[in-house]
């Protein structure tokens, strides 16, 4: 979970995730997880900013081999 994502947004400053997006988000990701766990597999969950925890967490583990991610589309104004 990026902190980032609960400031302001760049017009306005409104909340880029607010109370129920925030809600359904939570819910989202323990059911992933808990999917995932009957699969015999498991999700790790951070919070922090990506370019900082996915360098500790490829450092903590040890044995990665790839690395896949998105980018947040930002409209242009």
């Amino acid at each position: 979970f990026d902190p980032r994502h609960y400031l302001g947004t760049h017009c306005y400053s409104w909340p880029k995730t607010g109370p129920h997006r925030l809600r359904f988000l939570l819910e989202s990701v323990k059911d992933l997880r808990e999917t995932l766990k009957k699969k015999g597999s498991t999700l790790v969950v951070r919070k922090g900013k990506p370019e900082d925890v996915v360098c500790d967490l490829i450092t903590q583990l040890g044995s990665v081999t790839a690395v896949v991610f998105h980018e947040e589309v930002r409209e242009i104004l």
